[in-house]
C-alpha cells in the first residue's frame, strides 16, 4: 500500500515536472520568436537631390525574420505601412522621409533628406528674351484704362518685344510667362523690367515671381514677392487690400476703401473722359490685394511740379532705362528668403496708392520684360 502511494506521488511529481518543463520551453520559444527588428535599407545614403518628375524607390529588408509593424513618414504624414515606398514629388522643396520598424522588443529608424529642384525649361535657339504669353491683365481704375495703353491689346503688346501697358491705380497688375526658365544666376541680376520712369518721377510697381514647381506649365504654384529697398520703410504694408466700386455715372470719381479703414477716390480729370473703371469687369466692385509701398518718395510741396523719387532697387517703373531684378531677392509670405533655381512667370503690380494732382493717379507702366541672359 505504501509502495502504491509512493509510486503515485512519483507519477504526480513527474507529471508536474514535465508540465513545468513544457511551459518553460514554450516561454523560451516565445522569447526567441519576438526578435528586435534588424533592417537593411536598400538605399544607405541619407541625402538625395532630384528634380520634379523624378522618382526614388526605397525598400526596407528584414534581416532576421522578426515580426514588426512599419511605416514611412513624409514630414508629418504617414505615406506607407509596407516595406517599400516610392517617392514621386510634384513640387520642389526639401523633404524629410523617415522609416520606422517596431515591436515590443525594439525600434529601428532611418531618415532621408531629399532636395527636389523644379524642372527647368531649357533655353533653345528659338527662345525669346522677352515674355511670350500674357497670363492675366487686371488693372485698377485709372485715367488710361479702357483705351491705349490701358486695354487688353496694350497688355499683349509686350509679347516677344517691347510695348506699353498701364496698370491703373494701386493694386492693378499684369502677369506674363517666359518660354523658358529664367535661371537664378549666382550674384547677378536675372531679368529686366522696362517702364517709363524718369529721374524725378517714378511710379514703382511691386514685382512677384513664380517657379513652375510642379512642372505643368501653368501659373498654379506660389507667387513670391521681390524684396525691394522700400520693404522696411514706414508706410509699406504687405497684407493690403482695396475694393474699387463702379460709379453710377461715367463722369463720377471711382470710390475705394481698404482693409485699414481708409476710403478715397480715383479722381476723374479733364484730359481723359472715358470710363476709368475697367469695362470688361462686370461686377459692381472688385478687390485687389498685395503689398502697399510707402509714399515717402513723393513731394507735393510744389503743386505744379510734383515729383516722385525712385527707390534704390527692386521695383518696376522705378528708374529710367529699366529695372534689373535679382531672383535671389524673392521672399515668402512671412518675409523669409526663398531658394528658387529659376522663374517661369512674372507679375507686376502698381505699388503706391496716391493721387498726383493734375498728373492723375499714380500708375505703374510696363514697357517690356526680358531675360538678361538673352539680351545682346
Amino acid at each position: 500500500m505504501n509502495t502504491m502511494k509512493t509510486n503515485y506521488k512519483q507519477l504526480l511529481v513527474a507529471f508536474f515536472g514535465l508540465a513545468l518543463l513544457v511551459t518553460s520551453c514554450s516561454n523560451d520559444d516565445d522569447a526567441v520568436a519576438v526578435l528586435e527588428p534588424q533592417i537593411a535599407m536598400s538605399k544607405s545614403e541619407k541625402e538625395f537631390q532630384i528634380a520634379v518628375g523624378d522618382l526614388l524607390e526605397f525598400a526596407a529588408v528584414n534581416q532576421n525574420n522578426s515580426e514588426y509593424t512599419e511605416k514611412w513618414t513624409l514630414g508629418d504624414s504617414i505615406v506607407a505601412t509596407a516595406d517599400t515606398y516610392v517617392f514621386e514629388p510634384t513640387n520642389s522643396g526639401t523633404y524629410v522621409l523617415s522609416y520606422e520598424a517596431s515591436n515590443e522588443t525594439g525600434i529601428f529608424t532611418y531618415k532621408y533628406t531629399i532636395t527636389v529642384d523644379a524642372k527647368l525649361r531649357p533655353i533653345t535657339d528659338d527662345s525669346s528674351a522677352y515674355v511670350t504669353q500674357l497670363l492675366e491683365y487686371y488693372p485698377a481704375p485709372g485715367q488710361f484704362i479702357n483705351k491705349n495703353p490701358g486695354n487688353l491689346a496694350s497688355a499683349e503688346s509686350l509679347i516677344g518685344k517691347r510695348g506699353s501697358v498701364t496698370l491703373g491705380a494701386w493694386g492693378g497688375f499684369v502677369s506674363y510667362a517666359f518660354d523658358h526658365t529664367v535661371i537664378n544666376r549666382e550674384g547677378e541680376n536675372d531679368f529686366i523690367i522696362y517702364g517709363n520712369a524718369s529721374a524725378t518721377f517714378a511710379e514703382p510697381g511691386v514685382v512677384y515671381v513664380m517657379q513652375d514647381d510642379n512642372g505643368n506649365g501653368l501659373p498654379d504654384d506660389t507667387w513670391y514677392e521681390i524684396k525691394g529697398s522700400a520693404h522696411t520703410l514706414e508706410g509699406t504694408y504687405r497684407d493690403y487690400k482695396v475694393i474699387y466700386f463702379r460709379p453710377e455715372k461715367i463722369e463720377d470719381n471711382i470710390a475705394w476703401e481698404d482693409n485699414k479703414g481708409n476710403t478715397g477716390f480715383v479722381l476723374k480729370n479733364a484730359f481723359h473722359k472715358q470710363a476709368y473703371y475697367p469695362e470688361w469687369i462686370t461686377a459692381n466692385s472688385y478687390t485687389v490685394s498685395g503689398t502697399l509701398l510707402s509714399d515717402s518718395n513723393i513731394d507735393r510741396s510744389n503743386a505744379s511740379m510734383i515729383t516722385s523719387a525712385p527707390f534704390e532697387y527692386g521695383y518696376a517703373d522705378n528708374t529710367s532705362g529699366g529695372d534689373k531684378i535679382n531672383i535671389a531677392d524673392a521672399i515668402d509670405k512671412d518675409g523669409k528668403p526663398v531658394r528658387l533655381s529659376g522663374i517661369d512667370f512674372v507679375k507686376i503690380q502698381t505699388g503706391i496708392q496716391a493721387d498726383m494732382g493734375w498728373l492723375g493717379e499714380m500708375s505703374t507702366e510696363v514697357a517690356g520684360v526680358a531675360d538678361l541672359s538673352l539680351l545682346k
